[in-house]
C-alpha cells in the first residue's frame, strides 16, 4: 500500500533522515520506534507531503506521491494525525471535526457520507461527543488527542499516520487510545504508528522498524523485535 524508498530529508544543512526505506501492506499496523531526534516525525512528514525529500521516492497504492502537495495526498486517503495533536484551541470540538472533512466532496450524498463517518468517530470516542460545543483548548490532553484522531477519521483515511498518540497522557488514557487503534485497524484502516512508548507500540503492531540517528537500524515482526535483547535494552527498559 505504501512504499518509502531510500528517502533523505534535510533541514538546511542538517540531515534529519538518510536512506530510509519502509513498506506498509494493506490491513497492517506498522510501527516506527526510536529515541527522540531519531527522525520518526520527519519520516511521517515526508510521507504526508509536509516536507519534501531531497532524494528517494514515496509510492502510495502504486501512485508516486513524492512531489505531491499535502492536500492532494489527503484526498487519496493518506491522512496524518500530527504530533502535539494540532487542534485549533479557539474553535469548538465540532468545528475541529468539520475541518477533518474539508477535502471531501459535498455533492448530493457527500454530506450524508460525512455525517455517517462523524457518527462513527463519535461512537469510537464518546468523550468527544460530550464535548462538541466546547472550545477544543478547554479539553484535557487525552480528550484533545481523541479529537485529533476523530478529526483525521473525518477525512476517511485508508492509511492513517499516527504521530505519538500517547505523548503526555496518563496510563489509563494511553490504554484507551491503543484499544481504539486496534479497533480502527480491525475496521479496515491501515495504520503507520510513530510512538515513543515502544512497549505499547510493539504490542499493537504487526511489524516494526527501529530508527536510529536518521536510518533504519532494525526491522521485522513486532513481537519478535520485542524479544530482541538490543530492543529490550534500548527501548523497553529491560537490561
Amino acid at each position: 500500500m505504501l512504499e518509502v524508498n531510500d528517502i533523505t530529508v534535510r533541514y538546511g544543512a542538517i540531515e534529519a533522515i538518510h536512506g530510509v526505506s519502509l513498506k506498509v501492506q494493506r490491513g497492517e499496523i506498522v510501527t516506527l520506534i526510536g529515541c527522540n531526534g531519531a527522525g520518526k516525525t520527519t519520516t511521517l512528514r515526508a510521507i504526508s507531503g509536509v516536507v519534501r525529500p531531497a532524494s528517494g521516492s514515496i509510492t502510495y497504492e502504486g501512485k508516486p506521491i513524492t512531489r505531491m502537495a499535502p492536500h492532494e495526498i489527503v484526498r487519496l486517503g493518506l491522512v496524518q494525525a500530527p504530533e502535539g495533536r494540532g487542534i485549533f484551541p479557539n474553535m469548538t470540538v465540532a468545528e475541529n471535526l468539520e475541518l477533518g472533512a474539508y477535502a471531501r466532496p459535498r455533492h448530493a450524498g457527500g454530506h450524508a457520507e460525512i455525517a455517517k463517518d462523524r457518527e462513527r468517530a463519535l461512537t469510537l470516542f464518546p468523550k468527544v461527543r460530550e464535548r462538541l460545543k466546547q472550545n477544543a483548548g478547554t479539553l484535557s490532553g487525552g480528550e484533545q488527542q481523541m479529537v485529533a484522531i476523530a478529526r483525521a477519521l473525518l477525512a476517511r483515511p485508508k492509511l492513517l499516520l499516527l504521530d505519538e498518540p500517547s505523548l503526555g497522557l496518563a496510563p489509563q488514557i494511553v490504554q484507551t487510545i491503543f484499544k481504539i487503534i486496534r479497533e480502527l485497524n480491525q475496521a479496515g484502516v491501515t495504520i503507520l504508528l510513530v510512538e515513543q512508548n515502544a512497549h505499547m507500540a510493539l504490542q499493537v503492531a504487526h511489524r516494526a522498524y527501529v530508527l536510529e540517528t536518521g536510518t533504519i537500524a532494525m526491522e521485522g515482526d513486532a513481537k519478535e523485535l520485542a524479544k530482541s535483547d538490543e530492543v529490550r535494552k534500548a527501548y523497553l527498559g529491560v537490561g
